[in-house]
């Protein structure tokens, strides 16, 4: 059991990628505490364990202080933070105010600082480490999720910043993800129709499931990583075929 007997945190941890990330944690050995506003559904459970939920707003400082040091008394340290609770709605620059865009960036950048810096001391103790959930929409042009994809930019940064501050006790690493298939997947890509067509501009074929990410979650929280900080792992199955491909090829013959 790669993680047999540490403490990690999951932030978003109640469903789609996060719950994918919990679960493969949970398999490892972990004690897993999953946060969120919401309560999920159901238990995150894997290999007969289930995670532990706490209702958390992670967009409060004073709440998330309180939670880490509440985690400090009862669990007594962590091993592991995975900042992967965020999201964004289909909205065009133009169309939406500065507020709205600024909450954007404040639960996609901001909150995985404030989360950070109240775990610090804990990771620091246990010599643990971070991993920021990133996303190719930090890296490439992202029409109606502009101010997403600036946040991921920076929390790709962000990162790796931290990885020399606070090195060598904490490692802390980015997972950059493309498109996954979670249970919410039809409200991006549409039908199974749609869902085809665009794990089909996916050189490996398909979209992740949230237990690949899971996977590679593990791993760089393990000791096989050990040696791994201020990475950025990319999970996104080869990349998006490039357009000009397509365009430039549509005329010549076989």
């Amino acid at each position: 059991m790669e993680l047999d007997g540490r403490v990690a945190v999951i932030t978003g941890g109640t469903r789609g990628v996060g719950a994918g990330i919990a679960r493969a944690f949970l398999e490892a050995g972990a004690d897993v505490v999953v946060c969120a506003r919401r309560p999920p559904d159901r238990p995150v459970t894997a290999a007969g364990r289930t995670a532990a939920y706490a209702p958390l707003d992670l967009r409060e400082p004073a709440a998330v202080q309180d939670f880490f040091d509440t985690l400090a008394r009862t669990r007594g340290r962590l091993d592991c933070l995975v900042n992967n609770a965020g999201g964004t709605p289909y909205r065009l620059l133009a169309d939406g105010g500065a507020e709205r865009h600024a909450r954007v960036l404040q639960l996609n950048l901001l909150a995985p600082l404030t989360a950070s810096l109240a775990a610090h001391p804990l990771l620091h103790a246990a010599r643990g480490s971070v991993l920021m959930v990133g996303s190719v929409s930090g890296s490439r042009p992202s029409p109606g999720t502009a101010a997403y994809g600036a946040a991921k930019a920076g929390t790709e940064h962000l990162a790796r910043s931290m990885a020399v501050e606070w090195a060598p006790e904490v490692r802390v690493n980015t997972l950059v993800l493309g498109m996954v298939r979670t249970e919410l997947a039809h409200l991006h890509y549409g039908d199974a129709a749609g869902l085809a067509a665009v794990a089909a501009t996916v050189p490996l074929g398909r979209l992740a499931e949230p237990a690949d990410v899971g996977a590679a979650a593990v791993f760089l929280a393990s000791d096989r990583a050990g040696y791994v900080s201020g990475a950025s792992l990319l999970v996104h199955g080869g990349g998006e075929r490039p357009a000009f491909l397509d365009a430039a090829t549509v005329n010549k013959e076989d």
